[in-house]
Formats: C-alpha cells, sequence, structure tokens
C-alpha cells in the first residue's frame, strides 16, 4: 500500500456554509465505486458539520484530487464548492481524521457524538463492500485516538454548550437531575438540544410548555409528562423544582409577581429557574424572590468560557494520543504490505500439510475420530510454529530500505510467484 493512494477530500462549517454542506452531503460516490478506476476503498463521513470523503485511490491515478472532484462533478458543479474544498494526502489523512475522531477538528470542541459518527461512517462503508484494508487500519486508528482522548483526558468532560451548562449548573443546586421535576419551555433549537441533554441524564419527570401546545403535547406524552400551554405557567410551576425557558418571546414569560405568588403556594419550597432566551423570558426581579435561584445566559457564559478554557487545557495531551496513535498506524502500515507474501506463504504451507496429510492417513488405513482430530491438531500446530518466526521477521522487516530484497528471498526459498505489494 503506497501511502500516497490514501486521501481525504471534504469540507466543513469552518470552509462552507450550512447549505453548501447540506448539498454536498448529497452527493454520493457508492454508486460510482464498483465501475470506476479511481475508488479502491471508499469511507464517507456526513455530518451536519462536514462531509468528507476518504479514499485509497488505485495506484495508477497520479492526481487524486483532480480525479475526486472530476467524479464529483458529474453530480454537481465544481465551481459551487471546488473553492471551499480541503485535501489531504499520506500521513496528513491519519493526523486530519485521529483529530476529527477526538473531537479538536469540531464545532463545539471535544464533543463526544463524532466518535459515534465515525463508527456509524464505518458500518455504513462495511454494508456497501467499500472499505478494503486500507481503510480498515485508518479507521481503527482514528477511533482508537478518540477513545483514548476521551478516557485518558477531561477534553470532553467539561460540558460546552448553553444547554449543558445551565443542567451542570441547576444540578449543583439540586443535585441528580434524575430525581428532580423539570419544567422545560420552548422547544426551538436549544429547547431540543435540551431535551437530548436531559434524556442522556436519565430525567423521567418531565413537563413541557410551547407555544405550540399540541407539539409539547406529543412529546410529553412519549415521556409521560404534562403539557401546558404558556398561559398555564403558573399551574406548572407549582410541581416544578427546575424550570429551563428558551422561547422566543419579545416580553418575559415569567415577572415577580407571578412567581412571589407561586412561590407563596410551594411554602418555601425552593424553585430553580435557567433562562436561556435572548430577549430573557424570565424577569430579572424574579431573582429578588425568596426561594428562588436564577440564572440566565450572562451567568451560562462564564461556564462556556471555564469549559472551553478547561478543554483548550487538553489539547496537548490530546495531541500527544494522536501523535502515538499515528506512529503505530506507521508501523502496521509497513505490516500491510508484506501480509499478501505472509498469506501466500501460509497458504503454501496448509496446501502441503493437507496434502501430507491426506497421505499419512492413506498409510494407517481407517483411524478413528479422535486419532484424526489429533493428527490434525498435530500438523497446524507443527505448521504454525515452523512459520511463526518467519511471519514475524517479515513484519519487522517492512518498511526497512532492505524489505523488497528480504522479500524477494522468502519468495525464492518457499518457491513463492505471490509478488510484495510496494
Amino acid at each position: 500500500m503506497q501511502v500516497s493512494q490514501l486521501v481525504c477530500l471534504g469540507l466543513n462549517h469552518r470552509t462552507a456554509t450550512v447549505e453548501l454542506r447540506e448539498h454536498f452531503s448529497r452527493l454520493c460516490l457508492v454508486e460510482e465505486q464498483a465501475d470506476n478506476a479511481i475508488l479502491g476503498e471508499l469511507v464517507t463521513l456526513s455530518t451536519c458539520n462536514r462531509v468528507e470523503f476518504y479514499v485509497h485511490v488505485n495506484a495508477q491515478i497520479e492526481d487524486p484530487q483532480a480525479a475526486l472532484i472530476e467524479l464529483l462533478a458529474t453530480q454537481m458543479a465544481p465551481a459551487a464548492f471546488s473553492e471551499h474544498l480541503y485535501f489531504y494526502t499520506g500521513q496528513a489523512v491519519v493526523e486530519h481524521l485521529c483529530r476529527v475522531a477526538a473531537g479538536l477538528d469540531s464545532l463545539v470542541l471535544g464533543e463526544p457524538q463524532i466518535l459515534g459518527q465515525i463508527n456509524s461512517a464505518c458500518q455504513l462503508a462495511q454494508q456497501n463492500k467499500t472499505m478494503g484494508p486500507a481503510l480498515s487500519l485508518l479507521f481503527r486508528t482514528a477511533v482508537q485516538a478518540g477513545k483514548r482522548a476521551r478516557t485518558e483526558t477531561q477534553i470532553s468532560r467539561n460540558p460546552a454548550s448553553v444547554s449543558s451548562v445551565a443542567l451542570a449548573l441547576a444540578q449543583k443546586i439540586t443535585g441528580n437531575l434524575r430525581n428532580q421535576r423539570i419544567l422545560l419551555i420552548g422547544l426551538g433549537e436549544i429547547g431540543n438540544l435540551t431535551l437530548k441533554l436531559l434524556k442522556a441524564r436519565g430525567v423521567t419527570q418531565l413537563a413541557l410548555a410551547n407555544s405550540t401546545q399540541k407539539k409539547a403535547s406529543a412529546i410529553a406524552a412519549a415521556w409521560g409528562g404534562q403539557a401546558y400551554s404558556l398561559e398555564e405557567l403558573p399551574q406548572a410551576l407549582l410541581t416544578t423544582d427546575v424550570v429551563i425557558s428558551a422561547t422566543r418571546a419579545e416580553q418575559p414569560l415569567l415577572d415577580a409577581a407571578m412567581v412571589r405568588a407561586v412561590m407563596d403556594q410551594r411554602l418555601g419550597e425552593r424553585l430553580v429557574l435557567v433562562d436561556l432566551a435572548v430577549p430573557r423570558d424570565i424577569d430579572p426581579e424574579v431573582d429578588h424572590v425568596p426561594g428562588v435561584c436564577l440564572f440566565d445566559v450572562d451567568d451560562l457564559q462564564n461556564g462556556l468560557d471555564e469549559a472551553f478554557l478547561a478543554r483548550q487545557r487538553e489539547i496537548p495531551a490530546v495531541e500527544v494520543i494522536i501523535a502515538e496513535e499515528v506512529s503505530a498506524w506507521t508501523r502496521k502500515r509497513e505490516e500491510l504490505t508484506v501480509e499478501p507474501l505472509v498469506a501466500t506463504l501460509r497458504q503454501r504451507a496448509e496446501t502441503i500439510r493437507q496434502r501430507e496429510l491426506a497421505r499419512t492417513l492413506h498409510n494407517l488405513g481407517d483411524v478413528d475420530a479422535q486419532t484424526l482430530a489429533q493428527l490434525q491438531h498435530f500438523s497446524r500446530a507443527l505448521v504454525n510454529q515452523l512459520l511463526h518466526e518467519p511471519t514475524i521477521q517479515l513484519k519487522k522487516k517492512a518498511g526497512q530500505p532492505a524489505a523488497q530484497e528480504y522479500a524477494c528471498a522468502i519468495r525464492d526459498l518457499f518457491g513463492l510467484t505471490e509478488n510484495l505489494e510496494s
């Protein structure tokens, strides 16, 4: 496997608008692969923030970048996307994908979702039979780097979105949110993200309030919760521990008079309010009502800044991991170059084993099943022991200047005709 055959072509949130990314994500190279002289192996990584084609191109392709753009041009005019593309080749592909898997190339530094998306891309490529040994090694390396980054560093352990910081603040006051009654006001983009985070935290006691009550009712029913209209907020507040509000209302939904009246009925039971909206959903005067803890986006920004700085401090440690995994990839890639020879050597040995075993069984005549099993085990073990050291030495020599000469010697000594892939 020539390292130059490994390429990545793509665009992401830094190089292209969401509209272009949406269009680009509809391009499909899988159907092109079977009859195309360019694509040896292919994995497509498509998320909301990136679309990347990882390809092991066929050896005769002199300019992989131009060839891939020409292939994509059959589905979309190059003028629409070419200036937004980035292109990597060889080891740079490995370094890039490892950074992606570790969350260093994400919109939100260290976000964990990308690792699952990489695994899904691999599974789809395997189903489509477009992944071979080169990309399999690449993606195994990247997944390993991503897993190590998350287990050996703190890159993903501090909340890094408005919603996650909001839940972290609420949990500091109330304890485990799984045991709290949560009221979510608003089901826009932030509200839906908050829903996902609440589900991930195991929250089961959920109430929803929304300007469109039908939508709130459908979601609440799935959680076994209650849906309210915005006019019913005083009633909803009576049985709530934590309120998270994220609507686009032009005027506050909760004012001090309303919350004070509610708190009088709650008999001093604490109420945590988190306002994610701009303009604010909750009048700042509410913070002066006894028993109420109110956070707004300014409070959350401090948490976001702290989380981001904490994750930034982990970058050097993650980069060390990536460097280690890229080095491991280099060693394993070199071993791949001798695998065809190793396979041929073992196939020759297996052919000889079976032939000689058949001759021995012919001379012995009828043997019982136990004896046959012992002969099979003995002959296999003998072949494996004899080939173990040559196999180890072949892999050690891979990538060294004398590797070709060593491989030729092995082929000559064992009478093999299989050529070693360079």
